[in-house]
């Protein structure tokens, strides 16, 4: 699709089921790689991202069967343990081959990795983790090779926590002799259902959501079957819409309990949202007013829904401060907002967004 052409201002109601997150289903697809055996994954989303961590499966060797929200894999083999530069530039979760591969085969080269702009988002923690399980990192014409006879467990401490870094090391550390402790560990939702999905096979994991997962290795995995969480970001947005437009949106097959912090702000907004066992309802009683807003990694405000958040305040009374901690450029929606008219003025790592009652179309 080269283009999306939207005709505005008209209310949204109705209900919108959620579909399954990519980030959980991205590492739980490289997590295939560690164990021989059948893996059913059901709930997969729709999107570019799954399809090309499929191809990069089958590249690797792995026989892949994908129809509609559902792949059927098996690696019992392996053709290579190279992850080739044309995949990996289009995804940057491409990197999540690394530890599944050195883990369970020894070795594993993968291109440094592409994906979304989203200023500097460096591979170093993985890899020093790695390292530390005993491989032998080097980097030579774009790529990472690692190798490994057998990974060791050992204490790693994160300097940051990393979504993506946990899950590598994690991936990693269930096939290591002895225990692994992660320190400082990223807490997402996607990397508890990523330890689920790993304890179903056999592995042994706790701690999956707090900053401390302890992982005893094991000599190997089986198949097994899993439901992909649903996208706690997609939920978020449908939501900010419903207010946008003044709208009544039931958000179905969601998990309220992964969208504390963005309901919490859009019930500063104004909205009113009424929360139950796996939906959420939103509805706008009155006009939107601004809020402040300041991004963190989990449990706080996911720096994923900034974007719409902005497009949001665009609209509210008042002034509200945008504030982004996790990554560093990630503005580039705000020139788009202001062709469209919207009031912003960057800061630094923050936004003063100064709301309008009305924005207009803009190619």
């Amino acid at each position: 699709m080269d283009e999306i052409l939207i005709r505005g201002g008209k209310r949204l109601a109705g209900d919108v089921r959620i579909s399954g997150a990519k980030n959980s289903a991205l590492p739980i697809l490289a997590s295939t790689i560690l164990g021989g055996g059948e893996c059913v994954i059901t709930n997969l989303p729709r999107v570019v991202d799954v399809l090309t961590m499929g191809k990069l499966l089958g590249i690797l060797g792995a026989t892949v069967s994908h129809e509609g929200n559902r792949a059927v894999i098996q690696v019992d083999a392996i053709e290579s343990t190279e992850a080739p530069y044309d995949l990996v530039k289009t995804m940057r979760a491409s990197v999540l081959v690394l530890g599944p591969l050195v883990a369970r085969w020894g070795e594993a080269k993968v291109s440094l990795p592409g994906g979304c702009a989203i200023g500097s988002r460096p591979v170093n923690l993985h890899l020093a983790g790695l390292a530390k399980l005993g491989a032998d990192i080097s980097i030579e014409h774009g790529y990472i090779t690692a190798r490994a006879k057998r990974l060791r467990g050992e204490r790693i401490y994160c300097d940051t926590p990393t979504v993506t870094g946990t899950e590598n090391l994690m991936m990693a550390a269930t096939l290591a002799e002895g225990v692994t402790t992660l320190e400082n560990a990223a807490k997402e939702p996607e990397i508890v259902d990523l330890a689920e999905f790993l304890v179903k096979r056999g592995a042994r994991i706790r701690g999956a959501g707090t900053d401390e997962i302890v992982i005893e290795g094991v000599r190997e995995l089986h198949g097994g079957n899993h439901d992909v969480i649903p996208d706690r970001i997609e939920a978020g947005t449908y939501l900010a819409a419903a207010a946008v437009t003044q709208g009544d949106v039931i958000a179905t097959h969601c998990r309220p309990g992964h969208l504390e912090a963005v309901l919490m702000k859009l019930r500063e907004a104004g909205a009113d949202v009424q929360e139950g066992n796996d939906h959420v309802r939103l509805t706008m009683p009155d006009k939107l007013r601004g809020t402040d807003i300041r991004t963190l990694p989990f449990p706080g405000f996911p720096t994923d829904m900034q974007a719409q958040m902005v497009a949001l305040l665009s609209l509210a009374e008042g002034t509200s401060v945008v504030t982004e901690t996790v990554f560093e450029s990630r503005f580039m929606h705000v020139e788009e907002l202001r062709r469209m008219g919207a009031n912003i003025r960057v800061e630094g790592n923050r936004l003063v967004v100064t709301g309008r009652k009305q924005l207009t179309g803009a190619p």
